[in-house]
């Protein structure tokens, strides 16, 4: 028995246990002592019987130590127990010191001896981390009539041919550093406990330094680092390249945990692993290491998986999932609704209470996003401008027709597929909304392959997080996004829109270029095959807003639906002409048939449309549709000045115009509505997992005003009305609890209820990319997307959105969502853009508002007292009590809306000041 004295670990845990070798690096009979943290004796003693084993192998340089939240996970008394053996390997943690250098193929060996010794049945499920990872899958594939599951965190079974292992590795096993960084001293230990986000507590460093004080305690540590398998000539290249090719045949339920931010095993090596066991659950933990064990709860994570709640995997130790947890949960209806107005084109009739599945059109005919663009491209409208884009004088820069961008996608897609686009191939599109980017988007769905398309508006940190993340095949993309490529080391193979120079090719590694595959697809090629309809097809990011942006996965079947809802609700058909200001409907409005254009602006930085950027575009295709966000619109409205009566007659010929994002203002739309007297102003709401979700008219919007502010209808108010939801959609919520929380599982539609905003719909997102744990968050409800939205209906069948989820604030005589009271706040003289926030400890939170002057304040902190008392009176009219007040010059705003504000930004920013911080801008 060793001494325990471990923080997190119970010393029942702890033994020992002589085991004789059968083969491997010691002579067959040679007896070797282990450690090992082992829960089952205490779960025997309890009286219990595990549901099986994990067999836990920790990496090079920690032990058994790392597993100790899984150890406690599977001892807990309200937990399906579960026997966790965490293994200390030979010549490492507390186990012998062999004195004898051991490798891959010796590990594995030693690993089967220890399991025969412990009498392990199964069924088994191991859990590797590192060079562990390698070690457990190596004893998994000689154990498969015992094993259940396979559980992988930050590791690696194959480095790829030609490319060199990681920097770290690499000075680790120079000769010149080798044994005194990895044995002669501790150095090896430290940097690797460096990696921990965030650092490990100094208790908890001290513990894993605890088997390995002296030289004498460190040989396995430096034998380890010096068995990595560097290429084919190493001794345990065989060994490795075995084990990376038997995992392809493992049929057992699999679970990746990864930390992002690991300079060792980077995202590259989880692309491998995902392609050996392409049916495993992944989740990437944003923020996290190399030590993701310590860095995030994977317990949690482990232990959902091995018991398969939510009926979206087979429970791992055995058991059955309710019948019941997998049917689409019956939203509950108020007693005595109101009549639901006549439908039309922008007012859906409320929706019935039967909630099929999202799939519920996959009995009728699939329609690919491109069949419309090739049926113009054959008709007589094929000689017609299909698409185009503008220069900054005003002018169309570039245009293709009809059956000018068909040839030309033709032309693309037989050019890709001959530079190696498969099927599922990931292809990240840096191209701005225009001509290009909508042929090669075109190009890549008809081939099958997967377009990753995450823009700049995330800023420089969050689109680099993106695009290692989503790890793509292939990168195309301008000049500028290449250089950044080449800088910030992001994947894929490179292709660049223009032809370059040589030295600029060589220099940015460029492969090829669109326009050389253009020409060469113009060669005679077989005819392309229509892809899988349930096949991934997009991985769309989302803004950002609320944390890091998660790549959204859309199937050709669920983008084909999103098309035809869009065209059912909006009555968008073929011969409409869209000038788009927003990259998706930029992209949309070919599959609609309607002619495209582009406006000269940054579609990544929605400001900075211009009145006569829109004009020009509009008068450029005869415009009878418009799509901007809301911060576009106020650009257009403050450079509105000055238009000309040609740019006014162009603008008074649009027939639609449609706005979304983020909340947009009745003063907003009555000024827009100036601007387009022609036009019917609509307001979707809608996220990128699921665009749209509702819509209403400027005129419904009015209507909804005048209700709440009359009465006459009960639920209407405390929000942004956002409508009725779209065709094909159906909403609920899930009502919030006293903590602010949406904890339960019936969906309602009762009036005034606030809670979480759910949608099931044909075109919502199939699956969130590698974020397994946000996915069946979202999916809990079964049958339901859960937004992450908060608001409520009124008596009409509206829907009223109230904020987001994460951003209410619970006081301690309340539960507060923030919209209602910022838009009564906004109503304000000298005020613009308001936020609610709170700041303090859950359930006691103080409601601080926090306002953006006008005129713009000088510097940012407490509001002056009469301004204070405005903004107080006016939440007060909402039921909010605001207990301070401060001003800010300009709110932080997200960066691809440039509308949506950060309050999680203002909130700790807010306390900062009222704590007596300095009030620098948030």
């Amino acid at each position: 028995m060793v001494a325990v004295d471990w923080p997190g670990v119970d010393p029942e845990w702890s033994r020992t246990i002589d085991v004789p070798s059968t083969s491997g690096a010691d002579e067959p009979g040679t007896v070797r002592r282990w450690h090992l943290l082992d829960n089952g004796p205490q779960l025997s003693r309890r009286g219990l019987a595990p549901a099986g084993t994990l067999l836990c192998v920790h990496g090079n340089p920690t032990w058994s130590y790392l597993w100790r939240t899984l150890l406690a996970a599977g001892s807990h008394p309200e937990q399906q127990p579960w026997r966790v053996v965490a293994v200390d390997q030979l010549d490492m943690g507390f186990s012998e010191r062999t004195g004898t250098f051991r490798r891959l193929a010796d590990r594995i060996n030693d690993l089967g001896d220890l399991t025969a010794a412990l009498g392990l049945d199964g069924p088994v499920v191991t859990v590797g981390h590192d060079w562990g990872g390698v070690i457990s899958l190596g004893w998994a594939l000689a154990h498969q009539q015992q094993l259940a599951g396979v559980v992988l965190t930050n590791t690696a079974v194959h480095q790829p041919a030609g490319s060199p292992i990681p920097p770290a590795l690499r000075l680790a096993l120079h000769p010149a550093v080798h044994k005194w960084g990895t044995t002669t001293s501790d150095a090896f230990l430290r940097v690797t406990h460096a990696l921990a986000r965030p650092q490990l507590a100094p208790k908890v460093r001290r513990a894993f330094m605890a088997p390995y004080a002296g030289a004498g305690r460190r040989g396995g540590v430096g034998n380890f680092v010096a068995d990595i398998p560097a290429d084919a000539s190493h001794p345990s290249f065989a060994a490795l390249r075995r084990v990376a090719e038997g995992v392809r045949g493992l049929n057992v339920p699999a679970l990746l945990l990864w930390g992002p931010r690991d300079p060792i095993f980077s995202d590259r090596y989880l692309k491998d692993l995902i392609g050996r066991l392409p049916a495993a659950k992944v989740h990437r933990f944003e923020g996290a290491g190399h030590l993701v064990a310590e860095d995030r709860d994977i317990a949690g994570p482990v232990f959902e998986w091995l018991a398969g709640y939510g009926g979206d995997s087979t429970p791992v130790g055995g058991g059955t999932v309710s019948a019941a947890a997998a049917q689409p949960a019956v939203p509950r209806q108020a007693e005595s609704p109101a009549p639901a107005p006549s439908p039309t084109p922008s007012s859906p009739a409320v929706p019935s209470p039967t909630v099929p599945s999202f799939a519920e059109d996959s009995g009728t005919r699939f329609t690919p996003l491109w069949e419309p663009l090739a049926e113009l491209a054959a008709g007589a409208a094929g000689g017609d401008t299909a698409v185009a884009e503008m220069a900054a004088d005003g002018s169309v820069s570039r245009s293709l027709s009809w059956l000018e961008l068909e040839q030309q996608i033709a032309a693309v897609a037989n050019g890709l597929r001959q530079a190696g686009v498969r099927t599922g191939s990931r292809v990240s599109l840096m191209v701005p909304p225009g001509v290009d980017l909508t042929v090669v988007l075109y190009a890549c769905l008809r081939l099958g392959a997967v377009v990753v398309v995450a823009d700049a508006g995330l800023g420089t940190r969050g689109l680099s997080r993106a695009v290692k993340g989503s790890v793509p095949d292939f990168l195309i993309g301008i000049d500028k996004a290449l250089a950044a490529a080449s800088v910030l080391g992001w994947p894929g193979r490179r292709i660049s829109v223009r032809d370059l120079p040589p030295a600029r090719r060589r220099l940015l590694a460029v492969e090829t270029s669109l326009a050389a595959l253009a020409r060469q697809g113009k060669l005679p090629t077989p005819v392309l095959q229509d892809p899988d309809p349930d096949a991934p097809a997009a991985v769309l990011f989302t803004s950002g807003s609320t944390g890091p942006a998660k790549g959204v996965v859309y199937t050709q079947r669920r983008l084909t639906a999103m098309r035809d809802t869009v065209a059912a609700t909006l009555g968008i058909r073929p011969g409409a002409r869209l000038v788009a200001g927003f990259a998706p409907f930029a992209l949309l409005g070919p599959a609609l048939g309607a002619v495209s254009v582009t406006p000269a602006m940054d579609v990544t930085a929605p400001r900075t449309l211009t009145a006569r950027a829109l004009a020009d575009a509009a008068a450029a295709i005869d415009a009878t549709v418009v799509f901007a966000s809301p911060a576009a619109l106020r650009n257009v409205l403050a450079t509105r000045i000055g238009l000309g009566q040609a740019g006014q007659q162009a603008l008074g010929r649009v027939e639609l115009l449609l706005s979304a994002g983020a909340p947009v203002a009745e003063t907003l739309l009555a000024e827009m509505q100036r601007l387009l007297p022609h036009a019917s102003l609509h307001t979707p709401y809608g996220m990128t997992e699921a665009l749209p979700v509702t819509d209403i008219s400027f005129e419904q919007i009015r209507a909804a005003a005048a209700d709440a502010a009359a009465g006459h209808t009960a639920g209407a108010g405390n929000g942004v009305c956002v409508g009725r939801p779209v065709h094909g959609a159906r909403v609920a919520v899930i009502p919030l609890a006293a903590d602010g929380t949406a904890a339960g599982n019936t969906p309602v539609t009762e009036p005034g209820v606030t809670g979480e905003i759910l949608v099931s719909a044909p075109h919502v997102k199939e699956s969130y990319d590698r974020l397994w744990l946000t996915q069946r968050e979202s999916i809990r409800t079964a049958g339901w997307h859960r937004t992450g939205d908060v608001g409520h209906f009124d008596s009409a069948g509206r829907l009223w959105v109230e904020g987001r989820l994460a951003h209410v604030v619970t006081a301690p005589d309340a539960v507060v969502t923030p919209v209602g009271a910022e838009q009564a706040i906004e109503r304000v003289a000298g005020v613009g853009l308001a936020a609610v926030v709170g700041v303090g400890p859950s359930g006691t939170q103080a409601v601080v508002a926090v306002v953006e002057t006008l005129p713009q304040a000088r510097r940012a902190g407490p509001a002056a007292p009469q301004l204070a008392a405005r903004v107080r009176e006016a939440a007060r009219t909402q039921g909010v009590s605001v207990s301070a007040v401060l001003v800010v010059p300009f709110q932080p705003t997200d960066i691809r809306h440039n509308a949506k504000i950060d309050r999680t930004r203002l909130s700790r920013w807010a306390a900062a000041v009222l704590s007596g911080g300095r009030a620098g801008r948030p």
